[in-house]
């Protein structure tokens, strides 16, 4: 076989500059914990708060929650906790 441009050797070190700063979706949820959050159901409804809590299901505690459905403010509640299974995505917001 031969090896004329097909395969390539990262010598330099680079990649391992790279591998360093990914970030895993874990490290992403403990630097948000405590920081105001956007959480999007599976049906489309956001709920805007403070991440107070959450486990390895994606099960969501939030406290000075908002829920905005159709981009429209609906509630206002104090605490919510939403089941994992629901959760489309997590997503930080601006303080």
């Amino acid at each position: 076989m031969s090896s004329e441009g097909n395969v390539t050797s990262n010598k330099s070190g680079e990649g391992d500059a790279v591998e360093q700063n990914k970030r895993s979706p874990s490290d992403f949820l403990k630097a948000v914990l405590g920081r105001p959050v956007n959480v999007r159901l599976n049906s489309g409804t956001d709920y805007r708060g403070v991440l107070a809590c959450l486990d390895g299901y994606m099960n969501i505690a939030m406290e000075q929650t908002e829920e905005y459905v159709d981009g429209q403010l609906k509630s206002k509640y104090g605490d919510c906790f939403i089941r994992g299974n629901n959760v489309l995505y997590i997503s930080s917001q601006k303080r």
